[in-house]
């Protein structure tokens, strides 16, 4: 790919994670290869099988734990992970190897706390021209936005969950 751009999957709609899933999957039908961090995620999400059996084209780290973060106050294995899936995420973007590099989740990261839009920023602006940069996660910050190049909000219209429905496996997780 000659020319990579920034796009940013945000909003308080389902479905961000699994467009950027799509479009790894999609590039990777047209020779591609997808690097994914999922910040704040623990569990074994769908999209992590997914992946082991598009390897070696697929590579999905994840970069958190199993359970919820409280907004502003990351514990300190929280911060870890974070900062862990950042250094990965910046050495995928820089070695040449991944057309694309989704950041699953890091919306959300800074939003909490867990990461800063200052820690972000360097992976967007000094990423080589050639990489596609995909952020996902509600609440994307401002200096993100800013910098895209495409960006899409999934708007909640209803969801299940406000019915009593559980979270479905293969369907949420």
């Amino acid at each position: 790919m000659e020319q990579g751009l920034v796009q940013v999957y945000t909003g308080d709609g389902k479905g961000k994670t699994t467009a950027a899933v799509g479009l790894a999957m999609r590039a990777i039908g047209k020779g591609f290869d997808v690097y994914m961090v999922q910040f704040l995620k623990g569990r074994p999400y769908g999209e992590l099988e997914t992946a082991r059996r598009l390897s070696p084209d697929f590579t999905l780290v994840q970069s958190g734990l199993d359970s919820f973060v409280k907004r502003g106050e990351p514990s300190e294995e929280d911060l870890r992970l974070a900062a862990e899936g950042l250094e990965l995420a910046r050495e995928a973007i820089m070695s040449g190897r991944y057309d694309i590099v989704i950041l699953d989740e890091v919306n959300v990261a800074v939003d909490l706390g867990v990461l800063e839009v200052a820690d972000v920023l360097p992976l967007i602006d000094d990423r080589p021209p050639g990489v596609e940069l995909v952020l996902t996660g509600r609440n994307a910050p401002g200096e993100f936005l800013e910098r895209a190049d495409t960006i899409t909000e999934m708007k909640c219209v209803r969801h299940c969950y406000d019915a009593g429905v559980p979270m479905r496996e293969g369907i949420e997780f």
